[in-house]
């Protein structure tokens, strides 16, 4: 989980919100990535997504078998759903999502009987690191904000 919060401090160092994700097989990292929909045009570029594409240019196979992904943030709905079409064994994670987490804060992905590959899950790794850094990312966009209002303010004064 250390690796996925260094990966998620450069989505922040890129103005993305930070999340950051690893993929382990074996004991190996064989896939990483962070959050980048913003700077590569891409809605579908989240740190989970991200982490998969490398993982799977890797190993050569879009299937996962065996591997464990390590994230910052708990996934939501599509993400939850590219690890399970990645045949991923499990998903650890550090900070629930109460606005779109599909793992156990809005909804449970996993649980659904129809899916025809269940993943294995866990909560609450380094969660105060990983909630902390991404309370610490939105607060000093909100200041950043803030600061623009008052200088556009005093522009017009």
């Amino acid at each position: 989980m250390e690796q996925a919060l260094l990966l998620a401090e450069a989505a922040a160092d890129a103005d993305e919100v930070p999340v950051g994700a690893i993929l382990v097989l074996d004991d190996q990292i064989i896939g990483s990535g962070f959050n980048r929909p913003i700077s590569s045009c891409d809605p579908t570029a989240h740190a989970e997504v991200n982490a998969l594409r490398d993982a799977a240019r890797l190993v050569g196979n879009y299937r996962l078998l065996g591997a464990t992904m390590y994230v910052t943030l708990e996934p939501c709905a599509m993400c939850a759903g590219a690890l399970v079409h990645a045949r991923v064994a499990r998903l650890v994670y550090g900070a629930t999502e109460p606005k779109a987490g599909a793992v156990e804060s809005r909804q449970r992905f996993f649980e659904n009987p129809w899916l025809n590959h269940h993943v294995e899950s866990k909560a609450g790794v380094l969660q105060q690191k990983c909630s902390e850094q991404l309370s610490a990312f939105f607060r000093r966009r909100r200041q950043v904000k803030r600061e623009a209002k008052v200088r556009s303010v005093d522009q017009e004064t």
